[in-house]
């Protein structure tokens, strides 16, 4: 039986519930700038992860069923019957976990810059990545990292915001960034997303080496309701780099699906 752990969050806004989950080695404020925008319209949620922040679960297990149990019980410790749930990344996994858990609680998904069939040789070079991570540690794959997320003009024109990222994730429990990070490489849910009902927004970066548009066409073509947009000259922190862009993106989805039903 899988036991969820307390996690720190913080409510802003007022309207209909949004969950909003971040990814691997990050933290809940990762979204303040698209809360600037849902805010006014929706009340939203954001929280960290087990083992990151201020959340508990360092030495716990950490996988995706752990992940979306701790979900489970921020909503039912909020008492919200029904809410939509956003993810970015690993939270673009954990997102859909959900949903095929407790498919009533939701009213639509958004997954942000996540991935699924992964061919073969992604697979390999992610399990790789992982060796790699385990043998070397952060360290070892920080540099990869930060080209992986930002792009080229961001890194030149916010190195102060590259670096504060820099140094959260050299400042990370390593032990909850390589476990996470593991989960994250390794599963692939796409044999089960067709079974996902729920109206689902599918977004991510252009140039996102990893949740690149192509697996995210995959993804979109196996939900039965789903759009897909790619924004455009983006990599993989879209959060960060773009969050009025993916603030209004989402603002247009969840009004329409709150709209819907």
């Amino acid at each position: 039986m899988v036991q969820p752990v307390r996690v720190d969050y913080q409510i802003a806004g007022e309207g209909p519930a949004v969950f909003l989950t971040h990814g691997v080695g990050a933290r809940r404020q990762v979204w303040d700038g698209v809360i600037a925008k849902l805010a006014p319209h929706f009340r939203c949620i954001s929280y960290d992860l087990r083992g990151h922040g201020n959340s508990e679960g360092a030495t716990a297990p950490l996988g995706l069923a752990e992940f979306a149990a701790d979900l489970e019980a921020l909503r039912a410790e909020l008492g919200i019957e029904q809410a939509h749930f956003v993810g970015h990344s690993l939270g673009g996994m954990i997102a859909p976990t959900y949903a095929r858990a407790h498919p009533e609680r939701v009213k639509s998904l958004a997954l942000i810059c996540t991935a699924a069939f992964r061919s073969p040789e992604a697979a390999a070079n992610g399990a790789r990545f992982v060796e790699k991570l385990y043998a070397e540690g952060m360290p070892g794959i920080l540099e990869t990292m930060l080209g992986r997320w930002f792009t080229d003009e961001f890194r030149r024109d916010h190195p102060e915001i590259v670096e504060l990222r820099k140094q959260q994730m050299l400042n990370a429990d390593q032990r909850v960034y390589r476990e996470t990070y593991k989960v994250f490489a390794t599963t692939d849910m796409g044999s089960w997303l067709h079974e996902i009902t729920a109206r689902t927004l599918v977004t991510t970066g252009e140039f996102d080496p990893g949740c690149g548009p192509a697996l995210n066409e995959k993804i979109a073509a196996a939900l039965p309701h789903s759009e897909l947009v790619i924004l455009p000259a983006l990599r993989h922190s879209v959060l960060v780099e773009a969050p009025d862009l993916v603030g209004d993106l989402l603002l247009r989805f969840l009004l329409s699906s709150a709209a819907s039903g």
